[in-house]
């Protein structure tokens, strides 16, 4: 158990961070490829619903806030409807504080994804080539001051889009200097040597080798391009992401690696604003560098598992370090409580799966099913029959535990993140509500005899069967009790 990195945790909670960088409006655009358009050779989406979320450095600050750090949210917008949009995405999202410059010169970067089946067909990026933030950078510089004075870090997320100019770059050294706080950057700029005096910098592989002219491949390949690397930032502490092969870092004249478990990778859209924010997690709680890293390369592994800009959060980070001391036990809640908690896990960039039934007497077989479900998804929501249901289908003699009892056994078990009981014989009203991505029932079920599946497949969503297990069912428990 890795209690000294879920501890770290805990010693970051409530801290205050300054995050200041590109503001950008994630936009996801799902629907199902189910023709090719008869005008040319091209797929045809057919929409079923658009998510909008914060992106670039208003993803790394929705990762600091998800991790239990409250946040000061400094930037730049446009002065149009897809700005005031992302503001009140911000102001919206908890632990995040925005102080945001508005600037009529440049409209807000917008980022639009077309996906289907988890699968990325089109990304379309709105934003100017030559972005200047005007006389909002006085305004930007101003905020940067104000706010740092109250927090333990700060954090620059640069996405070349305008915001860190040289002049609010050397507001945010200058800020670190007179509170005596880290300055954590996630660069952009091929030349490094802009970041000089900042406390740590993190570019991923391809960006270090860019800025080095270097390879990146192997660790002696990263190793060489690090060293090289930290003549432009003396002093510096230099992090390198490495997608699938983990995270290397200089420190003390002296390279590390640490090598990333294997991921069924999903999307890997904000992967690098989660390693971030962990980092600044882990430095913020006072950890080694090592261990800061640590915490990110368990985060970043969370995050490629989810679709979208996703965030990770702190009780996932601790789960994953401890799964079996860190269990949650679900929640159990009502329609509309679901309902507002399967909308927030798709938000999140989460999949969402569900599955049903009277769970009246749990043993393997149930325990199967859910287990299958939920390694198809991120989340699995769980709905049952109320007992006057049961009894409408099994008869009188059932159930024979009651709804609450049920629920509460449900919501024990690892692989159910939320209960739901409802009223009706069948759980279409239901899974229209809570409209999740994936629906899941047991083998004695076809896909024309599942309740909500024509509904699941035109949202875009799938449904899956699992095999029944031999030799269990509740029927046959309660036939054997009887001899």
């Amino acid at each position: 158990m890795k209690q000294h990195l879920t501890e770290l945790i805990g010693k970051a909670e409530n801290q205050h961070v300054l995050c200041v960088g590109d503001l950008m409006l994630d936009r996801f655009v799902y629907g199902v490829v189910d023709r090719v358009s008869p005008e040319s050779p091209v797929p045809v989406l057919r929409k079923t619903q658009t998510l909008e979320m914060p992106g670039g450095a208003g993803n790394v600050a929705r990762n600091l806030a998800a991790m239990g750090l409250n946040v000061i949210m400094v930037g730049c917008v446009g002065e149009d409807d897809e700005g005031r949009r992302l503001e009140t995405l911000l102001d919206t999202q908890t632990g995040i504080e925005t102080r945001l410059a508005k600037n009529s010169a440049c409209g807000t970067v917008v980022k639009s994804r077309f996906v289907a089946s988890n699968q990325q067909l089109l990304r379309v990026d709105t934003e100017q080539s030559s972005p200047s933030l005007g006389i909002a950078e006085a305004v930007v510089c101003s905020a940067i001051e104000k706010a740092a004075r109250q927090c333990r870090a700060i954090v620059v997320s640069d996405y070349a889009k305008g915001t860190i100019t040289p002049a609010t770059f050397s507001a945010c050294l200058k800020a670190a200097d007179e509170n005596d706080i880290p300055l954590l950057v996630d660069p952009k700029s091929l030349d490094l040597s802009v970041y000089a005096g900042a406390s740590l910098v993190k570019p991923n592989a391809t960006e270090l080798s860019s800025a080095t002219g270097l390879p990146t491949l192997t660790d002696a390949d990263v190793e060489t391009a690090l060293h090289q690397a930290s003549r432009r930032l003396p002093g510096s502490k230099i992090v390198v992401t490495r997608a699938g092969k983990g995270m290397s870092w200089f420190e003390a004249d002296r390279v590390s690696h640490r090598h990333g478990e294997a991921k069924q990778v999903f999307d890997v859209s904000g992967a690098g604003d989660t390693s971030m924010a962990a980092i600044a997690l882990g430095i913020v709680a006072g950890a080694s560098l090592t261990d800061a890293v640590s915490l990110a390369v368990t985060a970043s592994g969370l995050a490629v598992a989810k679709t979208g800009t996703a965030t990770v959060d702190a009780d996932e980070i601790r789960t994953a370090l401890d799964p079996v001391h860190n269990h949650r036990r679900a929640l159990v809640l009502d329609e509309t409580a679901a309902q507002n908690l399967c909308r927030e896990w798709r938000t999140a960039g989460l999949k969402v799966g569900f599955t049903n039934g009277c769970f009246d007497i749990l043993h393997p077989g149930h325990l199967s099913l859910l287990e299958e479900a939920r390694a198809r998804c991120d989340r699995l929501i769980v709905a049952i029959n109320t007992d006057a249901s049961v009894k409408r289908l099994k008869g009188e003699s059932r159930p024979v535990n009651t709804e609450a009892d049920r629920a509460r056994m449900l919501a024990g078990l690892g692989a159910v993140d939320a209960v739901t009981i409802f009223t009706e014989d069948t759980p279409l009203r239901v899974i229209e509500a809570v409209q999740p991505d994936l629906l899941v029932k047991g083998g004695d079920y076809t896909l024309e005899t599942i309740v909500g599946a024509d509904f699941v497949r035109a949202n875009g969503g799938e449904v899956h069967i699992v095999s029944l297990l031999d030799g269990h069912s509740t029927s046959a428990i309660l036939e054997k009790s009887r001899v």
